[in-house]
């Protein structure tokens, strides 16, 4: 067997989002559930783009988790690596949607989640080594021992290039900012590429100015460094080149998944052998589209929905 485009490591489970929007989960009369989880996310937006993607993650042996390989399988995911097993539940996530900025999640994923108990010994280890991108977030290096699968994961990858660090803070699996400072310190010594926004950058490398959080980042060896702005666009920075692009204009419904379909598309650009600012442009454009709908997963755009889009984009700045 080839080896794959992309192992995307991490956290999987069951989004269960209100349709009803503007008010709080109390008033919600009815939800719609999706397949969620970053690192799952990433997976499907790269498969959207016709790249063959594996996920590598646990679930619980419940029903929610057979929903989760059976949905990543119909959304072109190989679900080979996703795992289930006796122990915490397949977790939910609920979201509040107060467009165009305010998007409150709450994760039922207490103390653990299945996600974080991946070991070392469950690891595809040579299709991970293997791949041509490898994707994993910091939400992973939050418990273990999904933190010392992590680092053999890296430690067997052995920084090949396209190696990924999604900065993916999460407050909340945290015991405090400190803490994962120091592990993202210690993942940044493994990764090649480095994703994140202003205030993960700061957890990171202790900078929220993009530039200086991009040189701190580059200082650490790294190849790409990607600091995303919001509305004030993303910047992408190499040893020798950096690209900023302003944001696409966009009716804002849901904003939690911009982030991952911006990480698929990224992965599609860096194995299509793009310049840097035609993946920008492009990962911009498709993180902005799945902000203008609800759901994350199967809101994934193809390669056709972001080229039309950035077709009307480069019309308007020419008119």
């Amino acid at each position: 067997m080839s080896a794959l485009d992309l192992v995307s490591m991490g956290r999987t489970g069951v989004d269960i989002y209100p349709l009803q929007h503007g008010v709080g989960l109390e008033d919600v009369q009815t939800f719609q559930k999706f397949l969620g989880g970053s690192a799952t996310n990433v997976a499907v937006a790269a498969a959207r783009y016709g790249r063959r993607a594996a996920l590598v993650t646990r679930t619980g042996h419940d029903p929610f988790g057979r929903y989760v390989r059976l949905e990543a399988a119909r959304l072109g995911v190989d679900p080979s690596y996703i795992m289930a097993g006796e122990g915490p539940p397949t977790p939910v996530t609920f979201c509040e949607v107060f467009p165009p900025d305010d998007f409150p999640l709450y994760f039922y994923r207490y103390p653990t989640a299945p996600d974080l108990q991946i070991t070392a010994e469950d690891l595809p280890l040579d299709a991970i080594r293997d791949a041509a991108v490898f994707w994993a977030t910091v939400t992973g290096l939050s418990q273990e021992p999904s933190r010392a699968a992590h680092a053999a994961a890296w430690e067997h990858r052995a920084r090949r290039r396209h190696t990924i660090l999604d900065l993916d803070y999460r407050p909340m699996f945290w015991p405090d900012a400190g803490e994962a400072t120091e592990q993202v310190g210690k993942a940044l010594e493994h990764v090649t590429v480095a994703v994140g926004n202003r205030e993960e950058c700061a957890v990171a490398v202790g900078e929220t100015d993009p530039q200086r959080a991009a040189d701190a980042l580059l200082e650490r060896g790294l190849e790409l460094v990607v600091v995303k702005q919001g509305p004030k666009g993303v910047l992408a920075a190499t040893p020798d080149e950096r690209v900023e692009v302003p944001p696409f204009p966009v009716d804002v419904v849901n904003g939690l998944g911009a982030g991952d379909a911006f990480g698929g598309a990224l992965v599609h650009g860096l194995l299509a052998g793009w310049e840097l600012q035609r993946i920008l442009e492009f990962a911009n454009v498709a993180g902005a589209l799945v902000a203008g709908r609800l759901e994350c997963s199967t809101a994934m755009p193809d390669e056709a929905e972001v080229a039309q889009a950035l077709t009307g984009l480069n019309f308007e700045r020419k008119s």
